[in-house]
């Protein structure tokens, strides 16, 4: 059976960008007589805010869409990121980490799809693990997990690459884990067959995989749906001052109708659809 879903953040009002998400993630579902979940992603520290809750449910029920179950919230999850963490520490590919976002910046040769990519300074010291971020050892990982393949719908098979990345962050100072290992815990645990989200994340599917095989966890197939752009070709963000959901829904402006112009790919003017990883949208 298919199973999506749609996890926003807590940490400001859902925008366009985010309805066309939800209704790509519902729609796959439905139309494979399947399960669309509903998951908050509520543990970014002081960033998130639970009066927005009950706002991004008014605002999926204003769109017309309906979660099965009951809404799951990543702060009812702690145990499992820490579990995860212990068992990657035991098996040697987690180490302390205390460099600063400057040191990472003044020391990296290279960039990577995230940006710097760490040096690799705290690897092999003895580092005060109180406080410290925990980072995984990725020539490691990659060494003990092997060869690994990943399907997406649009794009097709693809090989894992996560050693660009390298050594990432997965237990934070201010978190309890990242956003990497996060989703791909709670993917697993609900059962999710196809994850649904925008080409902005196709590159964090390759870290995924391999947090999948490290952990022994399903592999689930990805679906990377184009993203909602400005007309600077910005994605819409919640930064850049995007018209949000609950400002459409309290002007009195139709959802049903909103989901089903979104639904057709007509969109507000300056706004289009971006090609996704596959040039198709």
């Amino acid at each position: 059976m298919i199973r999506t879903r749609f996890a926003p953040s807590p940490n400001g009002s859902l925008h366009l960008g985010h309805a066309f998400s939800a209704i790509v993630a519902h729609d796959l579902a439905r139309a494979a007589g399947g399960e669309f979940l509903l998951r908050i992603e509520d543990i970014d520290g002081t960033r998130s805010r639970a009066e927005l809750v009950e706002e991004f449910l008014a605002d999926l029920q204003w769109l017309g869409l309906q979660w099965d179950g009951v809404a799951v919230h990543q702060s009812q999850r702690l145990a499992s990121y820490t579990g995860a963490g212990q068992r990657l520490k035991a098996m040697g590919l987690l180490y302390a980490c205390r460099c600063t976002r400057a040191d990472i910046a003044a020391a990296a040769g290279e960039l990577g799809p995230d940006g710097p990519v760490y040096p690799g300074t705290c690897r092999g010291r003895q580092v005060d693990p109180d406080g410290a971020a925990w980072r995984l050892d990725m020539a490691a990982a990659v060494s003990r997990a092997g060869p690994l393949e990943w399907i997406d719908a649009l794009a097709g098979p693809q090989r894992a690459d996560p050693a660009r990345f390298g050594d990432i962050v997965l237990l934070r100072k201010e978190a309890p884990a990242s956003y990497h290992l996060a989703a791909t815990l709670d993917d697993a645990a609900d059962g999710i067959a196809l994850v649904t989200r925008g080409a902005d994340l196709f590159e964090a599917s390759h870290i995924h995989r391999l947090l999948q095989a490290l952990l022994g966890l399903p592999v689930p197939r990805w679906h990377h749906h184009g993203l909602l752009v400005e007309g600077d070709g910005r994605k819409l963000a919640k930064r850049h001052g995007s018209p949000s959901l609950a400002e459409r829904r309290l002007a009195g402006e139709d959802g049903l109708a909103l989901a089903a112009a979104l639904r057709a790919h007509r969109f507000p003017a300056g706004i289009s659809l971006a090609e996704g990883v596959s040039g198709e949208p």
